[in-house]
């Protein structure tokens, strides 16, 4: 299928190649990153794009020609990794669910169904050989690595969900997989206690960056909510440890930056997946909170140095 390409002052060319029926425009990103990440200045510009996976719409950004995927967890998309495509490249999907991808009552909402959206999703993106970047729960691509092991160059953990024994959900995951409960959760949720809320979930003293929230909300419609609850009714404690039955075949360089002031996943699964991983491990354990790049904006230059290698 031929590529649409369009040009304009500062426009790079989006790769990897642009997926089937693909729409796009520049983002604002130099200023974005900025602010989420004071001290950043992104050489790469980042482009928006819309096409179609599998008979899915999907929104994605990409940067550069870094062979990087980016995968996010909840309740965000895509521009929480605005700071690292900026600085690195790479390319970042709205997860179905979030974001601007679809939202469709039909997908499954499970480790599994998400593994075969990444596996259309890379064919379509030529992305066959890759670093992994995994944040929350994003750290189901860890599956989708164990199903295609040697197709990792290398992997960059951020604390993510642990796919390993002896988890136990935090206080609101606990509600959110709870019927009913769950749902009279989702129907009182509004920005102000999404605000109150994110007081948690960084070590820098008040809520996280306006922009990181202004973003949160304007995605946690509906079909967000219906994908979060759907999720985490899919993965109860036996779910995760038997997805992570395999993470010894992964023997690519890891970086695993692991926060040690999570509210919601403790510091010594960062060691677990250490010990876990098969292959050469770097562990470093950070003073920080969920979103640790937002309390320590240097860990973007730290993965840009990892990825880059030797």
């Amino acid at each position: 299928m031929a590529r649409r390409r369009r040009r304009s002052a500062g426009f790079q060319r989006a790769s990897p190649p642009l997926l089937a029926g693909p729409r796009f425009r520049l983002c604002s990103s130099a200023a974005t990153v900025e602010r989420l990440c004071p001290g950043i200045k992104p050489p790469v510009e980042v482009v928006e794009h819309s096409g179609e996976v599998a008979g899915l719409p999907v929104h994605w950004r990409s940067a550069g020609d870094a062979r990087v995927l980016y995968l996010h967890g909840v309740p965000t998309a895509s521009w929480d990794w605005l700071p690292f495509l900026g600085r690195i490249g790479g390319i970042a999907p709205d997860l179905p669910g979030f974001g601007s991808s679809a939202k469709s009552g039909g997908f499954d909402y499970s480790i599994e169904g998400y593994v075969g959206f990444l596996e259309a999703f890379t064919v379509a993106a030529q992305l066959e050989r890759l670093t992994l970047v995994v944040h929350d729960w994003g750290g189901l691509g860890l599956a989708f690595a164990q199903r295609h092991p040697e197709r990792i160059e290398r992997l960059v953990l951020f604390n993510c969900v642990p796919l390993l024994p002896g988890y136990r959900w935090h206080r609101i995951a606990r509600m959110w997989r709870a019927p009913v409960l769950g749902e009279a959760f989702m129907g009182l949720a509004t920005r102000g206690a999404f605000k109150r809320i994110s007081r948690e979930s960084n070590v820098t003293e008040g809520p996280l960056p306006d922009e990181f929230l202004d973003r949160a909300w304007a995605d946690f419609d509906h079909g967000t909510q219906r994908a979060i609850l759907r999720l985490y009714r899919s993965a109860p404690a036996e779910v995760l440890e038997r997805a992570g039955t395999r993470l010894g075949e992964l023997r690519c360089p890891a970086l695993i930056l692991w926060s040690t002031r999570d509210p919601y996943i403790p510091a010594g699964f960062g060691r677990a997946y250490a010990d876990a991983l098969g292959g050469e491990t770097t562990l470093e354990e950070i003073d920080g909170g969920h979103w640790s790049w937002l309390d320590r904006p240097q860990l973007v230059e730290r993965v840009a140095a990892f990825i880059k290698g030797p």
